[in-house]
């Protein structure tokens, strides 16, 4: 792995680190700020909220800047919100540091997702994302983990403290190491014209539909496997470790697979996934068997991500950081709507139903990318008569 792509994973796995960080925190933050659980809870909603609303906000008002400053800056702030969260005196000064934190989130990706991009090699464009997001997955596999064992260990503030000493250090790696990429944006209006685009338009809706099937399924992990399968509840920490590493494996192969073939890649990896929901509502009180599709569930949910994240780039050419920080919100709205409707599915008909109906909104995700395919084939044949003609 080249030095400055490796600069732009460690950074991405300290912010998103302190995203997911919380969640194991959550009781300690409770007690020692003197809220309660859901109103501790309100962080993670307060962070994703500020990722949805933030990070379209903030690239289309940063899109003259060039690159590399900004991600620096980006990075700046990332690493003072994590100081602020570690040193927060009461609870709303928290919720002020996790938003903050969460408002250059998604910008911060788009721009180093669009400056790998450009830097890699040709042919090599959704490998190079699918190693951007092996940042995240390292957050959720070991960074999450790790700090919440920091946090046992030492507190809830060291958590923050630990996760603003890695984005320091990533930030040091990118100004040393990251080159500095020509930024092509214009005004905000101008880059958001390209959103009239169909192909765009289905590409983020790819992300935001597709995804929510086995976000729902993530969502309710836990009492799926406690209640429907049959798993100890103090053994969920090591399922969701498997879960994990598959997600890290699939990542991987779903980026190579993806700059061989995008879109054919992209709708059998999705009918794949279908699959996998669908045999776990067959075998969900078998605990072997669910064993086994933990692994499987994960490797073919972070599959499709690297050629969802190189689709998007592909037909927002002309303003891809924008483009990729609305991607960025889609798939947060996709966990949003995944839990609602996770929701809604146990009330009706019990928890081991959200296993067919996240099956069938994967199907609803292989219909459009089938329709985004075949638009590219008309398109690649209207040229190719162009080219004839001429």
């Amino acid at each position: 792995m080249r030095l400055s792509l490796a600069s732009l994973v460690l950074c991405v796995f300290g912010i998103t680190t302190g995203e997911f960080v919380i969640a194991g925190i959550l009781p300690d933050v409770s007690a020692d700020l003197d809220v309660s659980i859901p109103a501790a809870g309100l962080l993670v909603t307060a962070y994703a909220i500020g990722m949805i609303v933030g990070g379209p906000t903030l690239t289309a008002l940063t899109t003259r800047f060039p690159r590399k400053p900004l991600m620096v800056t980006l990075l700046m702030v990332a690493v003072l919100g994590n100081i602020a969260s570690a040193l927060a005196p009461a609870y709303e000064a928290l919720f002020a540091a996790r938003v903050l934190t969460a408002l250059v989130t998604s910008t911060f990706f788009a721009n180093a997702i669009v400056t790998a991009v450009s830097t890699a090699p040709e042919g090599k464009q959704a490998s190079t994302v699918s190693k951007l997001v092996f940042g995240m997955n390292m957050a959720m596999i070991l960074g999450a983990p790790l700090g919440t064992f920091i946090g046992s260990q030492y507190g809830w503030r060291a958590t923050f403290a630990a996760v603003a000493v890695v984005c320091a250090l990533g930030l040091l790696l990118v100004i040393r190491l990251v080159p500095a990429v020509a930024n092509a944006g214009g005004s905000a209006v101008a880059e958001m014209r390209v959103f009239r685009s169909r192909d765009v338009q289905l590409a983020i809706a790819i992300t935001a539909i597709a995804n929510a099937g086995v976000l729902m399924v993530f969502t309710y992990f836990s009492p799926l496997l406690t209640d429907v399968s049959g798993f100890t509840s103090g053994s969920v920490a090591g399922w969701l470790l498997v879960y994990g590493v598959g997600a890290t494996v699939g990542n991987l192969i779903g980026g190579r697979l993806s700059d061989r073939a995008l879109m054919p890649s992209q709708i059998g990896l999705l009918t794949l996934l279908t699959a996998a929901l669908s045999v776990m509502w067959l075998v969900s009180a078998n605990v072997l068997l669910i064993a086994v599709m933990v692994f499987v569930l994960g490797a073919l949910g972070f599959s499709v991500i690297p050629g969802m994240q190189s689709r998007v780039l592909s037909t927002a050419a002309a303003a891809p950081t924008l483009a990729m920080a609305v991607n960025a919100s889609a798939y947060q709205l996709a966990a949003a709507f995944a839990g609602w409707l996770g929701g809604r599915v146990i009330d009706s008909s019990g928890l081991r139903s959200v296993y067919l109906v996240a099956a069938a909104v994967t199907v609803a995700g292989i219909a459009l990318s089938g329709v985004a395919w075949y638009r590219d084939r008309l398109a690649a044949e209207v040229d190719d008569t162009k080219a004839a003609v001429a």
